[in-house]
């Protein structure tokens, strides 16, 4: 297999020069201050389709001969892949099958359909991405039409690597880090393909969802591992097991992997908005949440980031949030028993909680018999240092039955 490099990047870059935008290398402030560095991030969420994707797909779909593309063409995504996919079938005429896993958020779905049109049919299956491209590519076979990878692939990998010739010609001076954001791998190998020849003395730092942690896994493995289940939250970048080719070019030029937890990235996702007035998916905020755990090492810097994607739901914002704050210890939840005795619902209320405390979630596990049922109480803390001293009066007045946000297996029924 032809390994993806420079020459095929800048071949992809003059194919791609009609249709994919040339997007800002844009400077932070409010990162560079908090890290005495230079910090800059580049903006694939103003791309046509709001993400990096549409390099990858339409550098591949102008790829195939005119026999191929007679064919039909078929792809499974977790939703960024499937738009600029849609959005080169409609641009060039192209029938094109999109395989979906079902949880995929319904922006992305209403977002493919719109840049697809007639030219594309939609087949939302499976949990995942990854039960989404093994149904995809059944049907590939079964119907004899060409497959668009959305990462494993090198003319997907060369048209994601015009990202990395942007950001060189950009820069005022040599990056010394790059953080990108990793799912499949083929964002972040077009990246590595192009820094490595061009601009050497640049680190690359890929940076994962702490819930699918597939190329950190298979690095430490030091073979291609597929993880057994992962959290879908950060759609974008939820796979379970990195390409083949992705990893090869990971392993050889990678300078280190690490993983964000999804709260942490909930709470960037939150500050962009409210801070930049920047739109950020999870896996586009992802490589800057991750900036923190390199601050000893910033200090005096050139950063660049990448925001990949912008295609978040506004519905989704509720469960961001309570990550955000779950992330925080600011949100808690308990068991609460209350004594069997009069007014001991106004007594947790104006005894146990603190000044600044509130209530957020209130069932009573009993709706039959609410005089003597424990409830779920969901309690919201101004600051993280009140919840031991919440416990401690929960506990002396008899209202503690059981705090819920370290039993997993509850929890999940909760947020």
């Amino acid at each position: 297999m032809r390994q993806p490099n420079v020459e095929g990047a800048l071949a992809a870059q003059a194919r791609l020069k009609e249709v994919a935008l040339v997007t800002p290398f844009q400077h932070l402030a409010r990162f560079s201050d908090k890290f005495n560095a230079q910090v800059y991030t580049k903006r694939e969420d103003l791309q046509q389709v709001r993400s990096f994707k549409i390099r990858g797909a339409y550098n591949k779909f102008l790829t195939l001969n005119e026999q191929e593309r007679s064919k039909g063409t078929v792809c499974a995504s977790a939703g960024n892949h499937a738009q600029g996919f849609a959005y080169a079938c409609r641009a060039l005429k192209v029938k094109g099958t999109i395989f979906m896993p079902v949880p995929t958020p319904n922006q992305k779905v209403d977002q493919v359909r719109m840049f697809g049109g007639a030219f594309v049919d939609i087949q939302l299956i499976g949990d995942t991405y990854d039960d989404s491209s093994k149904a995809a590519q059944y049907y590939q076979k079964e119907n004899d039409l060409v497959f668009i990878h959305p990462f494993d692939d090198v003319d997907v990998i060369e048209g994601q690597a015009t990202i990395a010739l942007e950001i060189i010609a950009q820069a005022d001076q040599p990056l010394d880090y790059l953080f990108v954001p990793v799912g499949g791998g083929g964002l972040i190998s077009g990246i590595l393909t192009v820094f490595k020849s061009l601009s050497p003395s640049t680190k690359i730092i890929g940076v994962e969802p702490a819930g699918a942690p597939s190329l950190r896994v298979s690095l430490d493995n030091k073979k291609n591992t597929r993880l057994k289940t992962i959290d879908k939250f950060v759609d974008g970048a939820a796979v379970q097991r990195v390409g083949d080719l992705c990893f090869a070019v990971c392993e050889d030029h990678l300078d280190d992997c690490i993983s964000v937890d999804e709260g942490r990235i909930c709470q960037e996702i939150l500050t962009l908005y409210n801070t930049e007035g920047i739109v950020a998916e999870p896996a586009g905020a992802i490589s800057l949440a991750a900036l923190d755990q390199y601050a000893d090492q910033l200090d005096g810097k050139q950063v660049g980031t990448l925001i990949c994607g912008g295609n978040n739901d506004i519905t989704r914002t509720p469960e961001i949030k309570e990550r955000a704050l779950l992330y925080a210890q600011l949100k808690h939840y308990f068991i609460v028993r209350f004594p069997q005795r009069a007014g001991a619902l106004k007594e947790f209320v104006n005894d146990i909680l603190g000044p600044q405390d509130d209530i957020t979630f209130f069932e009573y596990s009993k709706k039959n018999s609410r005089v003597n049922a424990p409830a779920v109480v969901g309690i919201q803390l101004k600051e993280a240092s009140d919840f031991d001293p919440l416990v401690s009066r929960m506990k002396a007045h008899g209202f503690f039955g059981d705090y819920l946000n370290e039993k997993p297996d509850l929890f999940q029924y909760l947020v």
